[in-house]
Order: structure tokens, then C-alpha cells, then sequence
């Protein structure tokens, strides 16, 4: 009995050593993960109670991380030039630092409209950047 348990024992680990060994591997990222370091550019449009309003976004990402954003407004109206300067001068402060897949912006500096043109572009992007 106590050579069974032994054998059952070994079979175990041995099992359990593979599995791991599997697990490992399965695991392991590709090399630069899913999205390819470089700047990419995409415009986004959104509609105000006026117009349907266009932004131009230009991430640029490292190691799936954004280290740089500019974004580029066209206005139509007064109100959304306003709105507009007030997302450019906040967005970098939500953006840089973040992991592309989990950015998510819904209000910046004040502007919720203009976010919903910024996150059609980081879906192009995202796009774009996974090759």
C-alpha cells in the first residue's frame, strides 16, 4: 500500500510539474504584447446640440503604455472651441502613464462631449496599433 501511494504521489507531482511547466507558457506575452510601439493619428467626431464636431488624436505608445498625446481641434462653433482648448489642456494629465487598452476618458477639464470624439479615435488606435 505504502509503495502504491508513493507511485500515486510521484505520478502527482510529476502532473502537476507539467501542468506548470504548460501554464508557464501559455502565459508568457508575445514579444511587445499586443500593440506595436510607435505614433499613431486618428480622428474622432462627435455630435453638439450645433454641429458635428472633429478632433484629430495622436497617441504615441511604448511598451503598451502612452507616453505622449496631442490632439488637434477644429471648431465650428465658439462654444466648442471652448470646450475643445479646455479638453486639450487636461487630457495629457488622464492619458499619459495609462496603458493603451485602458484608457477611458468620459469628462476632461469640463468637456464630456469631446471625449466621446477622443474615444472613437483611441478605438482606431488601438486598431491600428495591434498591427
Amino acid at each position: 500500500m505504502t509503495s502504491r501511494r508513493s507511485r500515486l504521489a510521484a505520478a502527482s507531482l510529476l502532473g502537476v510539474a507539467a501542468l506548470s511547466g504548460c501554464a508557464a507558457e501559455a502565459e508568457a506575452p508575445a514579444s511587445g504584447g499586443p500593440y506595436e510601439d510607435g505614433t499613431y493619428t486618428a480622428e474622432g467626431s462627435y455630435s453638439t446640440p450645433e454641429t458635428v464636431e472633429t478632433i484629430e488624436v495622436s497617441l504615441t505608445v511604448a511598451d503598451e503604455v502612452v507616453t505622449d498625446v496631442e490632439v488637434v481641434g477644429s471648431p465650428q462653433r465658439p462654444e466648442s472651441e471652448q470646450y475643445q482648448g479646455q479638453f486639450i489642456g487636461g487630457i495629457a494629465e488622464e492619458v499619459v502613464g495609462v496603458p493603451l487598452d485602458e484608457i477611458s476618458v468620459s469628462r476632461v477639464a469640463g468637456s464630456s462631449l469631446t471625449s466621446g470624439g477622443f474615444m472613437a479615435a483611441v478605438e482606431q488606435i488601438r486598431a491600428d496599433a495591434a498591427g
